[in-house]
């Protein structure tokens, strides 16, 4: 026994040792490929591309092996076509490919040493250059380079041909990553030696852990948390990813939708984002309109609900009360309870029309009706305390429609998720995705609807809201909550724009009661978990949670974004398997603080 136990353990240390040289060669191919990444034509300031919205690209690749990974990248910042033309040799089939191109506004040609030059092939890029705005991308080496200096188009060019390298231009084109090396040498007479542009880095780039000092281990210790978690019912599925000085070092999906389902969970799935929908969607709008000028946080809520006005408890509460959660509003309210026999149907008519999950339909006006004048009854009586308020959210779903004239799904989709490049977020997400893509959150939610629940909101209130609500209501994937924390890390900038004041920043996410440790909507770092010297988080550190098994933490002072996505009320909110002892979000965090702390005290060494 002994014998088997010692192989088992030299199993695997080798295995470990073999992962060890995988990371590292490839953070070695990383590093040669920024090396041999020039940018030769870029007069146009092309790129990296800033305003993404309105763009429809179309990636035509030729001859690279690598076009997959090329696309997966592309795809992780904007919405990219790939399409795989090696087979084209005609002028029949360029001409077809020119007509299929009609939608497109920016053609991205990617080109490699393995490319087909042929005088079809040339003569059609300059037939598209000359009417659609274009970028070429060329692999391997520089053999061909002479043959694109009759192009006008913008040029990007890695000596290397591997997956790093087509990871790396289309980082490059996007900004996830800057452009400052010059040719090392001439190549014929158009592009010569210290020839180059210089761009910057405005987005997230997507990389390993050594190129922030870390080391991969650190990926063995946050599998074994998670697979621990899965084991335990905490969550059937779980995204993790890791964002560190501007770089995604991890981003990593464990387990299956349900416990004993077949649909493997995705790194792009979507989830229900529960809470996190608080500092996601409202706090934002909030602080867009703080940022205008267009209110006060000082303002009472009153000035924009108007029904507020003739309440004694409510005429005065202001903005900022809300969003500490010290205005005295009731926790939470269980509007299904009010529910009369009649009031739902499994079929969806004029009476019927809100659809609270599949086959199921809430009657015409029960918000209205019911819900709000409910919700301006209620009374915490607590103002001046902290306490956690759903209702908080509902008011200041109210304040900015109100002052925007605009629903709050429409107004956070046009002020920051498409044009930040978050095309997996936002509200009633089944009128836009594919049921499979977002993970269920119930299979017996055993307060209201009694049935699976995805792609419909988990709240009840948020539901029979209508699914767009102030506290909850809003779907995300680990990459698009990345971007928007990221965002706020980068105080209030990201690709190139500007959507936040960086005082705007810093002071909702500050402290700024006298009562809790809170920001204005963000949760922050405890005071217990200041004073436990372990050396993390940092005093400045930001999130919030969502009752689903959603997290997003931000830490300014370690430059860190962390999101954990599950869906841990599955199948019926804990009451199946019962209260789960492992809380993967917290473990895995701690996991990654202990390595940042680590991999300081290595480099300080």
């Amino acid at each position: 026994m002994r014998k088997i136990v010692g192989l088992l353990f030299i199993f695997i240390q080798c295995a470990a040792f073999s992962q060890n040289i995988k990371e590292l060669n490839r953070f070695a191919e990383n590093r040669e490929a920024e090396q041999h990444a020039v940018v030769l034509r870029n007069s146009s300031g092309i790129i990296p591309l800033k305003s993404l919205e309105g763009l429809k690209i179309a990636f035509l690749h030729f001859g690279n092996q690598h076009a997959a990974v090329s696309d997966s990248i592309a795809n992780k910042y904007w919405t990219v076509e790939g399409i795989y033309a090696d087979s084209i040799h005609t002028d029949e089939g360029f001409n077809r490919l020119h007509d299929r191109l009609k939608l497109h506004n920016l053609i991205i040609f990617d080109l490699s040493a393995e490319t087909n030059f042929s005088k079809e092939l040339l003569s059609f890029i300059t037939d598209v250059e000359s009417q659609t705005k274009s970028i070429i991308i060329l692999s391997g080496n520089g053999k061909n380079l002479d043959r694109l200096a009759k192009f006008r188009s913008a040029i990007i060019w890695n000596r290397l041909e591997s997956a790093t390298a087509a990871s790396l231009s289309a980082q490059l084109l996007f900004g996830g990553v800057s452009a400052k090396k010059k040719l090392d040498k001439g190549y014929g007479h158009h592009f010569k030696k210290d020839f180059g542009y210089t761009t910057h880095k405005i987005r997230l780039g997507y990389s390993v852990p050594e190129a922030v000092s870390l080391n991969s281990n650190f990926a063995r210790g946050i599998d074994s948390i998670v697979y621990a978690g899965i084991l335990a019912h905490s969550a059937p599925a779980v995204v993790i990813l890791v964002a560190k000085d501007g770089k995604v070092i991890f981003n990593k999906a464990y387990g299956s939708h349900t416990y004993n389902g077949t649909s493997s969970t995705k790194a792009d799935d979507i989830f229900d984002m529960a809470s996190v929908t608080k500092v996601s969607a409202t706090t934002p709008a909030i602080m867009r309109l703080y940022d205008k000028k267009m209110i006060s946080l000082e303002d009472p809520i009153s000035r924009y609900v108007a029904l507020t006005r003739t309440i004694p408890d409510k005429s005065d509460i202001k903005i900022k009360e809300a969003l500490l959660h010290e205005a005295g509003y009731t926790p939470y309210i269980k509007f299904f309870e009010l529910l009369k026999p009649g009031e739902m149907s499994r079929d969806s008519s004029f009476a019927h029309p809100i659809k609270v999950a599949d086959n199921y339909f809430l009657r015409a006006n029960y918000f209205n009706e019911v819900m709000w004048p409910v919700t301006l009854r209620s009374s915490g009586a607590t103002r001046g305390k902290f306490v956690y308020s759903d209702v908080s959210m509902y008011m200041l779903k109210e304040v900015a429609e109100q002052v925007t004239h605009t629903r709050l799904n429409d107004y956070v989709s046009k002020e920051f998720y498409t044009p930040l490049g978050m095309r997996s977020t936002g509200y009633l997400p089944r009128n836009r995705f594919d049921r499979s893509r977002i993970v269920p959150t119930t299979e017996n939610d055993n307060w209201f609807r009694n049935m699976l629940v995805q792609g419909y909101v988990n709240d009840p209130g948020a539901a029979m809201a209508g699914g767009v609500e102030g506290h909850a209501g809003l779907f995300s994937n680990a990459n698009d909550l990345a971007i928007y924390f990221q965002m706020l890390l980068n105080k209030g900038t990201y690709g190139g724009k500007k959507y936040f004041e960086t005082n705007t920043v810093d002071l909702f996410t500050s402290r700024q009661s006298k009562v809790s440790e809170r920001g204005y909507g963000f949760a922050r770092v405890t005071e217990k978990e200041l004073n436990a010297n372990k050396g993390y988080p940092s005093e400045k550190a930001f999130g919030h949670s969502g009752y689903t098994g959603t997290y997003v933490w931000v830490d300014p002072v370690y430059k860190l974004v962390y999101i954990c996505l599950t869906n841990r009320v599955y199948p019926d909110d804990g009451k199946t398997y019962g209260v789960s002892k492992v809380n993967i979000r917290a473990q895995v965090l701690d996991r990654v603080y202990q390595e940042i702390l680590k991999s300081g005290m290595q480099a300080a060494k």
